[in-house]
Parts: C-alpha cells; sequence; structure tokens
C-alpha cells in the first residue's frame, strides 16, 4: 500500500499556532471529515479513544494517531506539519512536530496495519524527517509523501 492510495494532495497541512493534542486532532478530524464526508465528531472520538490507550507519539517528534471508523470506505490520511512541536506524552517525553493521522474502516485489519507500517517505514527515515520539517511547499511535501520510499529516502 502506497500512501498516494492513501493520502489525498488537500490533506497535506502546514498547521501553526496549535498548542495541544487535543488542537490538533481536532484539526485533522476537520480535514478528515472534509475528505471522507464521515461526522468530525466521530472521527475525534475514535482517534482520542484510541490515543487514551496509550500514546501514538513514536518518538523523535513523531506521531501517527489512528483509528477506526464504522462506514468509512477506504483507508484514510491526513498529514500534519507543526511549526512549534506540543506535547503528546511520547514514548521519548518529546514534542512532537509531525503527524500522520490514519483512519481505517472497522473490519480492516490487514489494510490498517499494511497503512501503519508504511507510514513508519516512511517517517524512520531520518533524511525523509529532515526534509519533512524543512519544506515549505504543500505540493512539494505531498510528493515526498507520496514517491516510493527508495525515491524518498535517496533525496
Amino acid at each position: 500500500m502506497e500512501l498516494a492510495d492513501i493520502l489525498a494532495e488537500d490533506a497535506v497541512l502546514d498547521c501553526t499556532g496549535l498548542t495541544s493534542k487535543r488542537q490538533l486532532f481536532e484539526v485533522l478530524s476537520d480535514k478528515a471529515s472534509e475528505i471522507t464526508g464521515m461526522d468530525r465528531n466521530e472521527i475525534l472520538a475514535s482517534i482520542t479513544g484510541r490515543e487514551e490507550l496509550g500514546s501514538t507519539g513514536l518518538g523523535n517528534g513523531i506521531a501517527i494517531p489512528h483509528g477506526k471508523l464504522n462506514g468509512l470506505k477506504d483507508v484514510t490520511a491526513v498529514f500534519a506539519r507543526l511549526d512549534e512541536p506540543i506535547d503528546f506524552d511520547a514514548v521519548d517525553d518529546q514534542p512532537v512536530d509531525v503527524v500522520i493521522m490514519l483512519l481505517a474502516p472497522v473490519g480492516a485489519g490487514a489494510d490498517h496495519l499494511k497503512a501503519l507500517s508504511r507510514v513508519a517505514r516512511l517517517l524512520r527515515t531520518e533524511s525523509v524527517i529532515d526534509q519533512l520539517r524543512t519544506e515549505t511547499d504543500r505540493k512539494r511535501l505531498y510528493t515526498m509523501l507520496t514517491t516510493s520510499l527508495e525515491d524518498s529516502a535517496a533525496a
């Protein structure tokens, strides 16, 4: 599964002025609702419910909040880069500034896991993370996220 299959170009956000995980989740939920047609509050409840089980902050300033929704047709992603890192209760206690939210239909176990794996692999590549943090053009961010992992890692 490629990110281009689940990430729309207008789902790449450059977020400014956010100071909390809750604010971030609201922005992500608003965008996901716009893209999927799903109810914003259901999306918000799904990702906050998952977050209550344990932080999705992976460390190194990266988080992959995720949830499952009844009625969602396909796995969907929203990328956000924050101008200022926020506390995320990450495993390394470092604030987060690079986020990819994943939403999956209930019962889409394999697809959900493939998407999580794909995103985690991409975000483990230090050169990719450095580029995602410094790139200012949203179209270029989208291209970086949706090209093959090998191409991105080599860039």
